[in-house]
């Protein structure tokens, strides 16, 4: 196996979970590349398989851009390391409790939603605290037309007992603004919670730089805002958006730093 396919030597971690790492990798860096990163905090985790729920986080103090698939911790529901590398030194894979129940909420309840992103950007934040929420007046906003979730603001999300209501709250949709906080995207894969998290915190950039102008803003009409949201799902989504994530990957296919190791 290449070093893409294969765990670094004296580990006994699985082909199969070192596959869903280094994908999960590669989308912490390009949360980087595109400025939608709070230095240390926030998080994306990703599922893993097997009899008993896992799912990797980032080690707390790595940053985002320098992110390699080793870095990743795995635990359990319960918030409980279970990577057998902790148990040498557990103090260097240690994971953020606030990050914990973000996505072992969505994780428990959502097995559609393998990968989970959780940002702070300036414009996440900004459509968060206003009371209109995202606006239907761009294109990329009109993907999430009538599929897009909100969450009351509740503190840092050190509380357990919120995870039933970020739950609640999400329902069925793959993307949710968490209030006066930030973003919340998921998918299936990992190209799929990129093009979710890429669109909806273009969306709010595209809005706070409207409204930053002062003019009148344009709706489009209803039929025109639910079409373009049916156009979104169509048949070939799939493929697009896994196109796009092939692409994007060469944007952070570092030699000298490699996410894949």
């Amino acid at each position: 196996m290449s070093h893409a396919d294969a765990a670094p030597a004296g580990t006994d971690i699985p082909a199969q979970e070192w596959a869903i790492r280094t994908e999960l990798a590669a989308l912490y860096r390009l949360v980087a590349h595109f400025r939608m990163t709070d230095m240390i905090d926030t998080h994306i985790s990703a599922r893993l398989p097997g009899d008993e729920p896992t799912f990797l986080i980032n080690r707390y103090g790595i940053l985002f851009h320098e992110m390699r698939a080793s870095d990743l911790v795995k635990i359990d529901h319960a918030g409980n390391v279970v990577d057998e590398r902790a148990l040498h030194d557990p103090g260097r894979f240690r994971v953020n409790a606030a990050g914990f129940t973000i996505h072992s909420a969505i994780h428990m309840a959502r097995h559609d939603l393998n990968f989970v992103v959780h940002t702070h950007t300036a414009a996440g934040i900004a459509v968060s605290a206003q009371e209109d929420g995202l606006l239907p007046i761009s294109q990329h906003a009109l993907k999430f037309y009538g599929k897009l979730a909100y969450h009351e603001y509740e503190g840092i999300a050190l509380d357990l007992g919120e995870r039933e209501r970020l739950v609640r709250d999400l329902g069925r949709h793959k993307a949710m603004i968490l209030r006066n906080h930030g973003l919340l995207a998921g998918g299936a894969t990992a190209a799929e919670a990129f093009h979710e998290i890429y669109f909806l915190e273009r969306a709010c950039q595209a809005q706070i730089q409207a409204m930053s102008g002062g003019a009148k803003l344009v709706f489009p009409p209803e039929e025109v805002r639910t079409r373009v949201a049916a156009q979104f799902s169509r048949d070939e989504s799939a493929e697009i958006m896994n196109t796009a994530w092939q692409a994007a990957l060469r944007l952070v296919d570092d030699p000298a730093s490699d996410y894949r190791s």
